[in-house]
């Protein structure tokens, strides 16, 4: 694994075109698939194809991608989350690549999801995470609850952080 560019320039936005989604498949492929051995069959879903899932990406100034994430909301979040609100919305597919790892392009993410959650007058935003990953989300306010499960072979604990 290499070492994270420290001196990383990058923005994150709203992913807006086909390219941009292509884009945000590629990390995701890169880092579940190729990184985390998640069956390809389940790492995409029927969610990919929905027109209201946002999906941010975060790309160097040279056009790279460097990471992404979505949420879910409406309905497809309330059949997510943990009391079925579809006033939760469902914060999802999260992944950085390796390279881009520890200077902030993960919190970056998840700030850009939960932004698009505000302005869809959504309250609190829901995920489930790998449990190697709680400390990066409780750092950015989410709270554990309930019980440890596999997702993918990989354990996991659902999270939620009130907007």
């Amino acid at each position: 694994m290499s070492a994270p560019d420290r001196a990383l320039s990058y923005v994150v936005r709203v992913a807006e075109d086909p390219g941009d989604r292509e884009a945000c498949f590629a990390v995701r492929k890169d880092v579940f698939v190729v990184e985390q051995k998640v069956p390809e069959d389940i790492e995409y879903d029927s969610y990919d194809a929905d027109a209201d899932a946002v999906h941010v990406l975060a790309v160097r100034v040279d056009g790279v991608p460097l990471g992404t994430g979505r949420l879910l909301h409406g309905e497809a979040a309330a059949a997510k989350n943990g009391d079925g609100d579809p006033a939760v919305g469902s914060l999802g597919r999260l992944a950085v690549t390796a390279r881009a790892r520890g200077v902030g392009v993960g919190a970056a993410l998840v700030r850009a999801v939960e932004d698009a959650a505000r302005a869809r007058g959504l309250t609190a935003v829901d995920l489930h995470a790998q449990t190697h990953a709680l400390g990066f989300y409780e750092r950015l306010g989410y709270d554990a609850y309930g019980p440890e499960f596999p997702d993918a072979g990989i354990p996991h604990r659902a999270m939620r952080r009130a907007l």
